[in-house]
């Protein structure tokens, strides 16, 4: 797949309706796994903030619901939003629930999750809460496992990097 193809897959909004990397953000995107009962859920805090933050250099966050690591995302898509809205405030942009490993694997995550992490490794998301750092150009730049909050400086510093001065 080109880099730019990334920015094109085919993907659907909470609500349902048909979007892509490239609609939803002009700049560089933090695709973001999330869950709303896992014990890693308030990095919604600081994935909001990141938003805020960085929403005039071009960067958008993206979360991607996920119900695949031991449930921890059962809700419907309005009770989704609801949670997200309500206890996080969050205002980025959410896609619809997704199957991020296996045999139903989201095309866009068969992508993303070519990208090696800063040890080298590869493969199948590990957790809620993994984040992709996506160029503008539709490079997957940097991949943070779940447990690496939002605010890291390693986090920090690759958006500086992929940002417009």
């Amino acid at each position: 797949m080109t880099s730019s193809g990334i920015r094109d897959i085919p993907l659907n909004t909470l609500d349902g309706k048909p979007t892509s990397l490239s609609e939803l953000a002009a700049g560089a995107t933090l695709v973001v796994n999330v869950a709303s009962k896992c014990g890693l859920t308030p990095q919604y805090t600081a994935l909001e903030k990141l938003a805020e933050d960085y929403r005039g250099r071009g960067l958008t966050v993206v979360g991607v619901p996920c119900n695949q690591f031991m449930g921890q995302e059962p809700g419907t898509a309005d009770e989704i939003a609801e949670f997200c809205s309500s206890t996080y405030g969050v205002t980025f942009p959410l896609l619809e629930k997704t199957d991020v490993n296996g045999a139903d694997r989201h095309p866009l995550f068969a992508e993303l999750t070519k990208a090696p992490d800063a040890a080298g490794e590869a493969g199948d998301v590990q957790w809620n809460f993994e984040k992709f750092l996506v160029s503008p150009d539709g490079e997957v730049v940097n991949r943070f496992r779940p447990r690496t909050e939002p605010d890291a400086a390693e986090v920090i510093e690759a958006i500086e990097a992929v940002l417009p001065d």
